[in-house]
């Protein structure tokens, strides 16, 4: 059993803190799965957000502080969530706290570029050939270059002191993470540039200048300072794709209405969206958007359904028939009951689906766990037997340091658990942009395998904009005036196919009529007079042909 294959009933949501790396991830789903009642877990490094699905769902209340204490002894955080909150109201707060992360994640990259750059001006800026003052640039100014260095170094450090937090927790709970690598490997550079530095000032003082110059120059400030910088590019990158697939699904949400207008003790009463039970009746305008699934019971009209269907036609309704919500009145009036309201809406059930679709793993993800669950371990043994191997050689510390500290460095790859997961949230959050929704994640993957798609929707491939493309008079030499008496009349409507026959008369530059005694019978067409001629335009005279779209161009 999968997470995707169980009932939405039964799974267990929480907010997971602490995660940084893919480690992190398979560590807290190591620990969780390995409890006796858990029936599969997965989570999400991204969203910060894991979901359970528990063997038996009567030990609720058990399981939720058994997981809770697990993921605590691991070194990270996790709170039981209510699914209920993760409607389409929900996801505002959503993109104000991915906003908010972005935003804080970027003040500490700036901070940080700016003391890395003179940091890197003090420590190189010589051996580039940059011009530098005489008290800064010369060999015997080397010690003062030092301390410059180290008080440089502190702010990016201090600012990006989260690494170093999670990453010695993370070995304290023997449970090594990427901020392991990144805390051993920046951590290290310092501690050595500091040691080196003393060292310096003691020969320094011991009247041995000449030693103490060369060991200024062996000084690694300027590395621990890069890295911490440059991961912290990665994490900013890492929010930004966070932000923008949290805004397709805020847009998602806002295609359903604020308020709805509902009739209490036979008054019409304005009313927040929340506020609409089941079994109210609800008054639709031309021009509202529905706020909830129902029925019509009063009325009839025409209804955009666009938004859900992708088909630009209006749908004709009258009482007995469905509606949709998050979809548009073209034309009429409505009394609507209602059915599905808040989590059980349409639009509510495709927000989760987009949402469950950037939590969902693909095969190639699950791969990068496996991969990233031993590569923290496997590099920082590696470091360790390059220091003892160079010194076995003969090397002294300082040289067996240095190439152990590169070890680590080079081997922080925090892409290998985030590329997969961000390019995942991002190509659904770009789908749900333009009207595409993937279920999973894995059939997203199979989407870049296949060779061949069938569609049974004209909406779907379409421009969704209907235009006039032919003329056929009963008679030859009647285009034209046809054509104008049919924009006269039309451009009195608000159907879609009146929109089209006003377009083509003015590409033609034909002016339309007054006309008089208009009338628009649902799905039957329009009646209205031109001077003392009564005409009749009935929809299925017009035919509508769209216009499909490929590569942007119009074929």
């Amino acid at each position: 059993m999968t997470t995707q294959d169980a009932n939405p009933v039964c799974r267990m949501h929480f907010n997971v803190t602490g995660m940084s790396c893919a480690a992190c991830q398979a560590r807290v789903e190591k620990v969780v799965s390995g409890l006796d009642d858990v029936e599969n877990v997965a989570v999400n490094l991204l969203k910060n957000t894991m979901e359970v699905t528990p063997k038996d769902a009567s030990q609720d209340n058990e399981l939720t502080q058994a997981i809770e204490a697990a993921v605590s002894e691991a070194g990270y955080g996790a709170q039981r969530t209510d699914p209920g909150a993760k409607n389409a109201s929900a996801v505002p707060s959503r993109a104000e706290t991915a906003a908010a992360e972005a935003a804080e994640v970027k003040t500490r990259l700036i901070y940080s570029i700016v003391f890395l750059v003179l940091l890197m001006y003090v420590s190189m800026g010589s051996m580039m050939g940059l011009p530098m003052p005489d008290w800064l640039g010369s060999h015997e100014s080397g010690l003062l270059r030092g301390v410059l260095q180290l008080v440089l170094s502190l702010p990016p450090l201090f600012l990006n002191r989260v690494f170093f937090v999670r990453g010695f927790r993370a070995l304290c709970h023997r449970a090594p993470s990427m901020d392991s690598l990144i805390a051993v490997g920046a951590g290290a550079a310092f501690i050595y540039g500091v040691w080196v530095l003393a060292e310096a000032s003691y020969w320094a003082g011991a009247g041995q200048i000449d030693h103490a110059l060369h060991l200024a120059h062996g000084l690694y400030f300027e590395g621990a300072a890069m890295i911490v910088t440059l991961i912290t590019v990665g994490k900013w990158l890492e929010a930004r794709a966070k932000g923008r697939t949290t805004d397709a699904i805020e847009k998602l949400a806002a295609l359903a209405p604020k308020t709805a207008v509902v009739l209490r003790d036979g008054k019409e009463v304005t009313v927040a969206r929340e506020a609409v039970a089941a079994g109210d009746l609800v008054v639709l305008k031309t021009g509202a958007s529905i706020p909830v699934d129902g029925i019509v019971t009063e009325g009839s009209g025409s209804v955009d359904e666009s938004a859900m269907t992708g088909e630009s036609i209006p749908v004709e309704k009258k009482p007995g028939d469905a509606l949709t919500g998050a979809t548009l009145v073209s034309s009429g009036r409505f009394v609507m009951k209602a059915l599905r309201v808040g989590d059980d809406t349409a639009l509510a059930q495709i927000i989760k689906l987009v949402d469950e679709a950037t939590s969902s793993k693909a095969p190639i993800a699950r791969l990068a766990d496996r991969v990233s669950g031993v590569f923290v371990p496997v590099v920082i043994g590696i470091a360790l037997l390059t220091l003892v191997v160079w010194l076995f050689l003969g090397r002294d510390f300082s040289f067996a340091l240095t190439c152990a500290i590169s070890v680590l460095v080079i081997s922080c790859p925090c892409a290998l658990g985030l590329a997969t997961p961000t390019a995942i949230m991002v190509g659904t959050g770009r789908g749900a942009r333009r009207g595409i929704l993937f279920k999973s994640a894995e059939a997203l993957e199979l989407l870049g395998k296949i060779d061949c798609a069938v569609l049974d929707k004209t909406g779907t491939v379409t421009a969704g904009k209907p235009q006039v493309v032919r003329i056929a008079p009963a008679a030859a030499g009647l285009e034209t005036p046809l054509l104008m008496i049919a924009a006269s009349l039309e451009s009195a409507s608000e159907h879609p196919l009146a929109s089209a026959v006003v377009a083509a008369a003015k590409e033609k530059n034909l002016p339309t009529q007054p006309i008089s005694e208009f009338e628009q019978t649902a799905g039957q067409g329009i009646a209205a007079k031109i001077g003392k001629k009564l005409y009749f335009i009935r929809r299925p005279v017009i035919h509508l042909c769209t216009v499909m779209q490929r590569d942007r161009r119009q074929v």
